[in-house]
């Protein structure tokens, strides 16, 4: 409706004066009307514009970390359309699920472990009802997956009141657990990082080093139960070791928090120092090879832990060199880059170490510190 339209609907009957002021005023008022609806459609197409994907070119300079990843980037999103896009496909949403997935996976494992006496009675009752050969496989299957020893032999049937006094020789489990809960705090706060750091530039920095202090406590935490059980006849091999990697790791925290070893040009630089903090490992492990020589599940246990080790430096060495992306820039923005598969590679490595850890407990738990 134009300005002419608009003074021959509002005049009526009257004195003049009155005539002009009502026609003033309501065209003021459609005029009004009009540039607030205007706006709002304006800030309507640029929220939209706001909300979508972009390129590389277009993100602001904190967010340019691979120049090899081309496409389908979030920048500069609120909070709740960041945490909404956990269910969007964009290039960071493999990143964030692989590590999700990995949380709630050690978290059913921790609570599993937590409950495994409830679990071996239920368990109990239940295999008795099978055949000899039957209970068997289920207590293999069962404890493969859970990481149990059953304490009674499904062929024997050991009477209940030596199964209870078995339970009094158990190895303390808190090495075991402090391993669990440094896993879950890297993969946990890794996922956070890479679903809310496209919302500013000082949330970006705070989420980035909260992942490198992930990164440094779950390598930490990862020595805590082999040391604790391989050494636990020689407590101060205990101390010194556990010190040693605590320390280490405490540095390398301490200094992954300057803001500017968390731009992507001191990526090797990080990166050398969680590999110097996974290789100190070598050194307890040769004693520990000596130590337990004569430990039938030494074998078994040295190749899961070589399994963990291989996993750890093949995913760093995705990670460093950015491969394969850097061959082919923009094939691999959705799926398939180097982050993606150092996060799967972190993922194969831990369940590698928890595996090692049960063999370790299993032992202990039989043995003590009488015989090796």
């Amino acid at each position: 409706m134009n300005y002419c339209e608009t003074n021959c609907v509002v005049k009526r009957k009257g004195n003049n004066n009155k005539e002009s002021d009502e026609t003033l005023s309501f065209t003021q008022s459609t005029k009004k009307n009009n540039m607030i609806s205007s706006h709002e459609e304006e800030n309507d197409r640029n929220r939209g514009k706001r909300y979508s994907l972009v390129s590389f070119w277009e993100l602001p300079n904190y967010m340019k970390d691979n120049e090899y990843i081309l496409r389908y980037y979030r920048a500069n999103w609120p909070l709740k359309e960041a945490f909404f896009s956990l269910f969007r496909w964009h290039n960071e949403t493999l990143n964030v699920w692989t590590h999700l997935v990995g949380f709630f996976l050690f978290l059913g494992l921790t609570l599993a472990n937590l409950m495994k006496p409830h679990v071996v009675d239920l368990l109990q009752q239940f295999t008795r009802s099978f055949s000899s050969g039957a209970e068997k496989n289920v207590s293999d299957s069962i404890k493969d997956f859970l990481g149990t020893a059953l304490l009674f032999d499904l062929n024997n049937q050991a009477p209940l009141k030596m199964e209870i006094e078995a339970l009094e020789f158990v190895i303390a489990r808190w090495p075991f657990f402090v391993f669990l809960g440094g896993s879950m705090f890297c993969l946990l706060s890794s996922s956070i990082c890479h679903l809310f750091s496209c919302h500013s530039h000082d949330l970006n920095l705070f989420l980035l080093r909260i992942d490198y202090v992930g990164i440094a406590v779950m390598i930490i935490t990862s020595f805590f139960p082999q040391i604790y059980y391989i050494f636990l006849c020689q407590p101060h091999w205990q101390i010194i070791y556990l010190a040693g990697i605590t320390a280490m790791g405490l540095f390398t925290i301490v200094t992954l928090l300057s803001p500017s070893h968390s731009t992507g040009k001191h990526r090797a630089f990080r990166a050398m120092l969680f590999c110097s903090m996974g290789l100190f490992g070598i050194v307890p492990a040769i004693h520990a090879c000596f130590v337990n020589w004569g430990n039938p599940r030494r074998n078994i246990t040295l190749a899961y832990e070589c399994v963990m080790a291989l996993s750890y430096l093949i995913g760093t060495l995705f990670y460093v060199t950015r491969i394969p992306e850097r061959w082919r820039p923009g094939w691999f923005d959705l799926a398939g880059h180097s982050h993606q598969i150092f996060h799967v590679l972190v993922v194969v490595g831990a369940l590698a170490h928890y595996a090692a850890t049960l063999k370790m407990l299993e032992w202990r738990d039989t043995f003590g510190c009488d015989r090796t």
